[in-house]
């Protein structure tokens, strides 16, 4: 039986040029490696599944090539790009800060500091989730982070920046990744849906970015996930089904509904849904999300805020050219009572309902005051 590699690992970009969505820090980077103007300490800041340790080691692999190629790409064939692609590179130095966080694990990356590099020019020490550093560990650091040996550079990551003492902030060249865009992770998981053989739909795709929240090695996660259910191809109700999300349909239908004032229609469509498996706080989640999006519908300026694909776009349009922006607000507002009650609610089905019912009056209160 073979090895199954998940896709996060098998399609993990290898050079600048197939990082996805990163592209100002990509040539920040490239300018800096070109220009050689390479700073002692970096440290790349962002959410979870960015990008931020693929760039540590591609970095890392750059400034060790021993035959940069044109715009700062490695040329794969070199001694130290081999064992670095292989896994044999004594360049490059990792720590988790996360299971190594005391003051010894920093005194012995100290005292490795000063080995001089087997191969190429600099040994990069990429330390990961360097906020949970303890303090003393951190004060143990300051010397060297700020006067490394000519050949040591430091990359440090974190999702957490601010729990970073100001004393290694102001040691460091500062970099922050930026969320993946919907639009950037559907076209990489067609990328990859491309190279294994898969056809897949793009709402189907647009769901995955969507359940990620701008994580591509979630998204990736998520992927691997629903390939395993569907098999060769992946539509829009085997991953909704799988991922158990609720439908845009509901969604669309409820606030015609609520709009409409059809309060026994919508009920019994909650009943509906429920009985489908769904969490009352995620559908009200997810029906205060919806009316965002038909908000910002509502204006050509805003529409370009929606992360959903050109289907789905289509409809948010035709809804808001429906709905009023006064209903909107009141339903926000609505939504936003019903979440906060629903926490402390014993009957939390009746909290929902007791929503559902004010949604539906809504347009008739406005119509007698």
């Amino acid at each position: 039986m073979d090895n199954f590699i998940v896709s996060a690992r098998k399609y993990r970009p290898a050079s600048f040029d197939t990082v996805v969505g990163q592209l100002s820090i990509t040539q920040t980077l490239r300018n800096a490696i070109m220009n050689k103007q390479l700073a002692q300490a970096y440290l790349f800041t962002g959410p979870r599944g960015v990008g931020k340790t693929t760039c540590a080691r591609i970095f890392a692999k750059t400034i060790n090539c021993m035959d940069l190629q044109d715009h700062a790409e490695p040329c794969d064939k070199c001694e130290s790009c081999e064992s670095f692609n292989t896994g044999r590179s004594l360049n490059i130095h990792e720590l988790d800060a996360a299971s190594n966080n005391s003051v010894d694990d920093i005194r012995g990356l100290v005292e490795q500091v000063r080995i001089l590099p087997q191969i190429g020019k600099y040994s990069v020490y990429i330390i990961d989730e360097v906020h949970m550093l303890s303090t003393s560990a951190f004060n143990a650091f300051l010397k060297t982070l700020e006067e490394p040996p000519p050949h040591a550079i430091f990359i440090l990551a974190t999702t957490e920046k601010h729990k970073i003492l100001p004393t290694i902030l102001s040691r460091c060249q500062i970099y922050d990744f930026n969320r993946m865009k919907a639009g950037d992770t559907v076209e990489h998981l067609k990328y990859i849906a491309q190279k294994e053989g898969i056809t897949a739909e793009e709402t189907a795709l647009d769901i995955i970015a969507q359940k990620a929240d701008g994580a591509m090695r979630d998204a990736l996660s998520i992927f691997d996930q629903v390939v395993s259910f569907c098999g060769k191809e992946l539509t829009y109700e085997k991953v909704i089904d799988n991922l158990n999300v609720l439908d845009y349909d509901y969604y669309f239908r409820l606030t015609d509904l609520f709009f409409q004032g059809k309060v026994a229609e919508s009920l019994l469509l909650f009943n509906e849904i429920i009985e489908k498996g769904f969490d009352g706080a995620n559908l009200v989640a997810g029906l205060g999300k919806h009316l965002r999006d038909v908000l910002v519908s509502k204006d050509q300026a805003t529409v370009q805020l929606l992360e959903v694909s050109a289907d789905i776009k289509a409809r948010y349009a035709k809804q808001a050219a429906e709905c009023t922006v006064d209903f909107i607000y009141e339903a926000l507002r609505v939504i936003e009572q019903c979440e906060m009650q629903y926490k402390v609610r014993m009957e939390k089905r009746l909290c929902v309902e007791m929503a559902f019912i004010k949604l539906c009056q809504v347009n008739e209160l406005k119509k007698k005051n």
